[in-house]
């Protein structure tokens, strides 16, 4: 953290590496740098799996060297700005990104997620510049990180928190090229970027939105928030039934797929992929752990595509509020459960548990 030149102090979470000591503590407010923004954090948006990350139990993630602030995505206002930051200035509301990119002009920019992992390689040397999260009264942040919120005054910070759901299949419903009027499948729609995904494809104009998931309940749920235009599938297990009802959803075929799963058993993954008409595209965005055994023939005569995507572009934040402030899509069909920065154990755990039409905000 860069430590300021006067005694302003703030609260922040602090962890001293994963599986470390988790401290609340009073801490020098940062300094602005060049490239950099100084953000009063309004409200930041606790991921869902919190605990075991803080608890060092996910060896996957590469957390900063040292005590660090975690948390991720966030609202706030800016409240300093350092050199060579030009459209950005103090007052100006704004959201936070986790996901940062490196703004240099190379062929595989690296990138982090700000407050929670690095990925390798150079994106180590990214995150011993910007180890810090938004979980404390300010955030000092590489500039591109934040994104204006313009148009949307009478949105408080929590409501706006609810954008963070939307910006990770935005970005694959993206890279899928989801064109309008297009029919496309949600598997995982239960989950909470699934359920994220159904709304967000008909506010980009799918024609067709089929919500697939186990839960029969939950996609009933899902599909009512949509206004009843989601056609539902609740998954068998059985992939031939799952293919037909699929496509009967889809009426005859889809033209792309969002896989949102988690887990081991990508059964309705495949499921998924057969239920896509001829050069349709499947977007894997989920999480399962166990490999993903593909038809070669029949991706090459019927010139299907799988698409792996991780997050979002840079933009993402920015074209999501358009579809808001153009009343294509409603932030309030999502629920926060709103904790004060100090209840941090508490609302982790909660955020283990939390429904899919629910988020946890720490304010």
């Amino acid at each position: 953290m860069t430590m300021a030149a006067n005694d302003k102090m703030m609260l922040a979470w602090r962890l001293d590496g994963l599986g470390g000591a988790l401290r609340f503590e009073r801490v020098p407010v940062p300094t602005p740098r060049p490239g950099s923004v100084l953000v009063r954090i309004e409200a930041s948006t606790l991921m869902s799996y919190m605990k075991p990350y803080v608890e060092g139990r996910l060896p996957a993630y590469q957390a900063p060297a040292g005590a660090f602030t975690p948390g991720g995505n966030g609202v706030g206002v800016i409240e300093a700005v350092g050199r060579d930051v030009w459209h950005l200035a103090p007052g100006r509301r704004v959201v936070v990104s986790a996901l940062f990119q490196s703004p240099e002009l190379v062929a595989d920019p690296a990138r982090i997620l700000l407050g929670v992992t690095a990925f390798g390689g150079e994106s180590a040397s990214i995150q011993a510049d910007w180890p810090d999260g938004t979980l404390a009264e300010y955030a000092l942040l590489p500039a591109a990180a934040v994104t204006p919120v313009d148009g949307l005054d009478d949105v408080d910070g929590v409501r706006l928190a609810a954008l963070s759901r939307f910006v990770v299949p935005y970005g694959g419903l993206v890279r899928g090229r989801l064109a309008a009027g297009e029919t496309v499948i949600v598997n995982g729609a239960t989950g909470a970027y699934g359920a994220a995904a159904v709304l967000l494809a008909q506010a980009m104009g799918a024609g067709r939105v089929v919500a697939a998931g186990r839960n029969h309940a939950k996609l009933q749920t899902v599909a009512q928030l949509a206004g009843g235009a989601v056609a539902t599938v609740a998954l068998s297990g059985d992939r031939n039934a799952d293919i037909e009802a699929l496509r009967a959803a889809a009426d005859g075929a889809a033209d792309m797929a969002l896989d949102m799963i988690s887990g081991t058993d990508a059964g309705s993954t495949l499921a998924t992929l057969n239920a896509l008409r001829r050069e349709g595209r499947l977007v894997l965005m989920g999480g399962v752990s166990d490999d993903l055994s593909l038809p070669y023939l029949q991706l090459m005569l019927s010139g299907l595509e799988v698409i792996g995507n991780f997050m979002h572009p840079p933009d993402a934040y920015r074209m999501v509020m358009t579809l808001v402030r153009a009343g294509r899509l409603d932030l309030s069909l999502f629920t926060p459960r709103v904790y004060p920065l100090t209840d941090l154990t508490p609302a982790m755990a909660e955020a283990a548990t939390a429904d899919s039409l629910q988020f946890i905000v720490m304010r």
